[in-house]
């Protein structure tokens, strides 16, 4: 029966190395003689205050320094990780492996640390259980066989048994302690008894309290053993009472398991370089297996970028028989067959250019001719009957509509041949606006629309570099298209403008479009409903015509459109021939969408009769009453702004 406060599963631990502290061998200054001479002169109390000072400010301020380089350091190794991270399928795939496998190398490496330090430990613990059982033994059987009668014989007897004890464990590192127990009272006694530099004050009191309670009993408990310069050494010491004169003793037997130690820090090492050595192994597998499978589709990849950006004739190489080399083939198969789809398309794209161009202006002529005969008889249709009247009319109408068509073509031909310029000058985006009004005003009065301009500009004035041809041409288009497709409901065209942008848009209440349309909508000779008449004319080209005059003036060409709702054109253009776009004044739609719009923004009529036009304020309800007032001051050449409900005339730009 045994009382552990220890035990068999307790683990070895390192005890911290010990110094000698004191004494002139031990590191102690050691004075010297200064000669009289060489004494300096002591420095004035007020630099010695301040030296301190300034000392301590110099060594906060290069500990801030080195404190915020190493945080720059940590910060950008982890941004440097964390782009790699998203960026490198190879490195997540290395460093994934590497912690997982760091993570089981761990786990196992702990694992048998643990296991062989505990059957180590528990091997020596067996071991000098056997070898105390037997030394106590054998001094209580020597104790029991002595016969003494002084004080002296006692002491000389008891050292000289005790010392058996030391020769007999394994490599001699056995040691050994016996203690009276207390509250004993006889004339031949020794009170301690033990190895050189093992005292009581080593043995624990619990351990000494079980030893002393039950005589039968032995005991054991891991210690620190000091070892002098050494420090301190990991040990067990195992504990009984023997009796020796009708007086019972503790005896403790101390063995020094340094030795074992020893073994496990270097078992534990080379686990652990084995384990180090292991990752290595390991990252470098996965980082060439990775290679293998990755540089392939970054090949690819790189590969694909040159073709997307035009450079056809790039391939990848194919290099085995295995399945990457099978990938790549199918790659260069597929990018070959694209190559020849791409060249023939282009081929056949360049043969229609060209055969449009040449057929346009070889029908310039024949139809210069044909023009000039259907205006004679346009002109002398009076003298003629009622049905060579009409055919004369209809003769004339459909050669100034082909003639339209011509020149379309002829505009298209010059896109796609590269040779259409600007001829950019200064102007009031607003003398271009009054133009295309005065020309779609017929077309607005026979549809029975409400033609009307909203704008934020105070001064009704913008000065843009444009060529005010082209412009023209894209706002007669889409005021002429908004007019068609209105049925009946206002045409409104909002203006707006900052310091790097102008913004036009055309905005119609009418059939509005779905949203496979707008997909299609400046395709060229589309059209949204075929079936549907047309009252301006046109082929098709005209809004294909008007983005690459957008394009032209490095500008935007929007198209919104909503079934019931309506459709909004919404032209965008820098304010400098060399200006950029990064946004426009103008929403997309101007007024949200809805199809109340119409009902919540009141604006006047075009005003024709002296050359002008109405112009309301800002985008916003406006008073019905005060709108009026403001178109009669637009007749007489101005226009001026009526009372708003609404918070946006607060943003009005000047």
């Amino acid at each position: 029966m045994s009382s552990n406060q220890g035990g068999p599963g307790a683990p070895i631990n390192d005890s911290p190395g010990g110094r000698i502290v004191g004494g002139p061998d031990a590191g102690s200054p050691v004075a010297r003689e200064v000669p009289p001479f060489a004494v300096e002169k002591a420095p004035q109390p007020g630099r010695m205050r301040g030296m301190p000072a300034r000392a301590g400010s110099a060594l906060r301020g290069a500990l801030a320094a080195a404190g915020r380089f190493l945080w720059r350091a940590v910060q950008w190794i982890q941004r440097l990780v964390v782009r790699r991270w998203r960026t490198s399928l190879q490195f997540r795939t290395v460093l994934t492996t590497l912690v997982i496998a760091s993570i089981a190398v761990i786990g196992v490496g702990g694992y048998l640390a643990g296991q062989i330090s505990n059957g180590l430990f528990k091997e020596r613990l067996a071991q000098a259980q056997g070898e105390s059982s037997r030394g106590s033994s054998q001094v209580q059987e020597s104790f029991s066989n002595a016969s003494l009668s002084d004080q002296p014989r006692v002491s000389t007897f008891v050292k000289d048994t005790l010392k058996l004890l030391e020769v007999g464990g394994t490599d001699d590192n056995r040691k050994y302690l016996m203690v009276k127990i207390p509250k004993q009272d006889s004339t031949l006694t020794v009170s301690s008894v033990g190895s050189i530099g093992i005292t009581s004050a080593i043995i624990p009191d619990e351990l000494r309290q079980a030893v002393q309670g039950d005589r039968p009993g032995q005991y054991w408990q891991s210690i620190e053993l000091p070892t002098g310069t050494s420090g301190m050494h990991p040990a067990v010491v195992i504990g009984s009472q023997v009796e020796l004169l009708n007086t019972n003793y503790e005896l403790y037997m101390i063995y020094d398991l340094n030795s074992a130690q020893l073994t496990l820090n270097y078992i534990q090492s080379v686990l652990w370089l084995a384990g180090a050595i292991l990752l290595v192994l390991i990252g470098a597998i996965a980082w060439y297996v990775t290679r293998m499978v990755v540089q392939p589709v970054s090949e690819a990849a790189a590969v694909s970028e040159k073709l997307a950006a035009g450079r056809l004739e790039e391939r990848i190489p194919v290099v085995g028989e295995d399945e990457m080399a099978r990938l790549a083939t199918s790659f260069n198969k597929m990018a070959t067959s694209l190559q020849d789809q791409i060249n023939a398309l282009a081929t056949l794209s360049e043969m229609q250019q060209r055969f449009v161009s040449d057929v346009s202006h070889e029908l310039r002529t024949p139809l210069t001719t044909v023009r000039m005969a259907a205006e004679v008889l346009y002109d002398a249709r009076d003298d003629f009957d009622p049905i060579n009247k009409r055919s004369s009319e209809l003769l004339f109408h459909q050669v100034e509509r082909f003639e339209l068509l011509l020149a379309d073509l002829l505009e298209i031909s010059r896109f796609d041949a590269g040779v259409a310029d600007l001829d950019v000058e200064s102007l009031d985006i607003f003398s271009v606006i009054h133009s295309v009004i005065d020309g779609a005003t017929p077309v607005a009065e026979a549809n029975h629309s409400a033609l009307s301009v909203v704008t934020r500009l105070r001064n009704h004035k913008c000065i843009v570099e444009m060529d005010a041809r082209r412009i023209d041409r894209i706002l007669r288009n889409l005021v002429l298209n908004a007019l068609e497709h209105s049925e009946g409901s206002p045409v409104k065209i909002f203006v707006s403008a900052d310091e790097s942008a102008v913004a036009i848009a055309v905005r119609d209440y009418g059939i509005g479009m779905s949203p496979d349309a707008l997909e299609h909508v400046f395709d060229r000779f589309w059209r949204a409903d075929p079936a549907r008449a047309r009252t301006t004319g046109g082929s098709g080209l005209g809004l294909s015509i008007a983005m690459e005059d957008a394009r032209l003036h490095s500008g935007w060409l929007e198209a919104w459109g909503a079934p019931g709702e309506g459709a909004c054109f919404r032209l965008t253009l820098p304010r400098t021939r060399r200006g950029e776009l990064a946004h426009s004044p103008v929403p997309l739609p101007p007024d949200g969408g809805a199809a109340a719009a119409s009902r919540n923004l009141y604006t006047g009529p075009i005003m024709i009769n002296t050359g002008s036009f109405g112009v309301v304020g800002a985008l916003g309800a406006i008073n019905p009453a005060a709108a009026t007032g403001s178109n009669s001051a637009a007749g007489n050449g101005g226009a001026t702004y009526g009372d708003h409900s609404s918070g946006d005339s607060s943003r009005a730009e000047s």
